[in-house]
């Protein structure tokens, strides 16, 4: 089965290829040449997966699965959740938004902090939702290079190393992702048997 992903971000599509069973193909937004930037206007996650998602059925009759992830850090009043990609502004930089977060934070003891993804799939006429989330702690300063985004100050619970410092593989075993993508995959493999 080709399940298309609607998504540009090459980072993200790795990472959800490792978890793909071999009875599924990943084809993402590049190798259907769609090139347009898709709409992301809500104040939610919910509503953004659900927006992406729904854009690409409307507008091209495709079945697919979008998602939105944000990064919540309940002493920042859950920020930067949706605008995590552009917390700093809008060139969407990795490093801005880490040091943003960080100086935020500092001499805060309270650091606790958990990402948060939501999978909306447009299956044969149909929407669903599915919901992954990893608590953890935000650390004082970088640490690792793997990963993308938020990932070199983020720590999950009762792992002692930050998710830029984990392999794909070890960051899927605990990763918000993941554990949407699963979930979702679970459910296809029960509508296909």
């Amino acid at each position: 089965m080709k399940l298309l992903f609607a998504t540009s971000n090459q980072n993200k599509a790795k990472e959800i290829a490792a978890l793909l069973p071999d009875s599924f193909e990943l084809l993402t937004l590049n190798d259907i040449d769609i090139t347009e930037d898709i709409p992301e206007t809500s104040d939610t996650l919910e509503g953004n997966a659900k927006q992406k998602s729904e854009y690409i059925r409307t507008n091209f009759q495709l079945d697919c699965f979008a998602d939105d992830t944000g990064l919540e850090i309940p002493v920042l009043n859950n920020e930067p959740g949706v605008k995590s990609a552009r917390y700093a502004g809008a060139q969407r930089d990795s490093e801005d938004n880490m040091q943003l977060v960080l100086s935020r934070l500092k001499g805060k003891s309270d650091r606790s902090a958990r990402f948060r993804t939501v999978i909306s799939l447009e299956f044969y006429g149909e929407q669903h939702l599915f919901e992954g989330i990893v608590n953890g702690t935000i650390r004082t300063e970088k640490s690792g290079t793997a990963g993308f985004g938020y990932d070199p100050i983020f720590e999950p619970e009762n792992c002692g190393k930050t998710f830029g410092e984990m392999t794909m593989k070890e960051k899927n075993s605990y990763s918000h992702r993941a554990r949407a993508f699963e979930k979702m995959i679970a459910f296809l493999n029960n509508r296909n048997e």
